[in-house]
């Protein structure tokens, strides 16, 4: 394929989204806002928790969210408490107490129920987006990251108007894209992590696909290269709580996903996974960006991109909406 000289190419990224509602529409609705002819979500996509609503009698319910008790009479407060959930990237179920109890007694119950609310969410959102993006000429590109189960990309395939960007090479505009959501160890032990050989290995068969020279090629690698400054996190200590608060602070990136871009020096290479990494870096000529991940607040935080095909991208600015 010939990659000739082609007027800017505006690229919205925007990641771990973790679930929230707000995010994913706001995404969807990034391509018309800021004009952009390519969306791409970086991975961490699905919610991490279910929150319980409990029958308490005839049109009584009670829940509790980020520790706040809240109770409720009627179908209306329910419903505007279950979007407000959502909102905020969690999964709201209805039980009694005694289906409760079932549920905090049987891990396999509770995995089962989480894995098909996660589920059915991220086919809502691909119907959501197969609607929203129909005859707008935007094209998008969606990579889950480690925090996200396997099925998710399943569903995603079976989308109209949103592609699965994993392990493959994409091309839009001219360019050419390599995405994976896997990450180095993290200690959580989440579903797509392994050690840096076996990542570097995972990039490097993706990297030797590509055939667009640098400039015209993109990476998008959930985890940020390390010691970039864009993976920058929390240092815990054994128990598994921030350190002095939060306020010192360790490099968690992978030196496979570093090393790949010191070699393949791509145009721009696009992260996520540390919420607190807000920024950009340079590793030679490519352009490094981590949005950062608000959606807890449901702010979607990103970047937009103009690839121009030159040596080096210029103009790109961190968004926040």
């Amino acid at each position: 394929m010939l990659f000739s000289r082609k007027p800017a190419t505006r690229l919205f990224f925007a990641t771990d989204i973790h679930g929230s509602e707000t995010c994913w529409r706001k995404f969807l609705n990034s391509g018309k806002h800021y004009g952009a002819q390519v969306l791409v979500l970086g991975g961490d996509m699905t919610g991490k928790a279910l929150v319980p609503i409990i029958k308490q009698g005839a049109g009584r319910w009670v829940a509790s969210l980020l520790e706040v008790h809240h109770s409720f009479e009627g179908e209306e407060e329910v419903s505007q408490f279950e979007d407000a959930v959502r909102r905020r990237g969690y999964y709201p179920f209805r039980t009694t107490p005694e289906e409760l109890m079932e549920f905090e007694a049987n891990e396999q119950l509770r995995d089962e129920l989480f894995s098909k609310h996660m589920l059915q969410t991220v086919e809502r959102w691909m119907r959501l987006a197969d609607e929203r993006l129909a005859g707008s000429g935007i094209e998008c590109f969606v990579c889950p990251g480690n925090d996200d189960q396997f099925e998710v990309d399943q569903i995603m395939q079976r989308a109209m108007h949103v592609r699965l960007a994993e392990g493959q090479v994409v091309e839009f505009n001219g360019y050419q894209m390599v995405s994976t959501g896997w990450a180095n160890r993290t200690p959580w032990h989440t579903y797509r992590e392994e050690d840096e050989e076996q990542l570097a290995e995972r990039v490097r068969k993706m990297t030797s696909q590509v055939t667009a020279p640098p400039e015209r090629t993109v990476y998008n690698f959930h985890c940020p290269p390390y010691r970039s400054g864009l993976d920058d996190a929390p240092e815990l200590t054994e128990d598994m709580r921030p350190r002095n608060a939060g306020r010192s602070t360790v490099p968690v990136g992978s030196t496979a996903v570093r090393a790949a871009i010191e070699t393949g020096q791509p145009a721009v290479s696009l992260h996520g996974h540390i919420h607190e990494a807000r920024g950009n870096a340079r590793i030679g000529r490519t352009l490094c960006i981590n949005p950062g991940s608000s959606y807890e607040q449901g702010q979607l935080l990103g970047a937009v991109v103009d690839l121009d095909g030159k040596d080096k991208v210029k103009r790109f600015v961190l968004t926040s909406g």
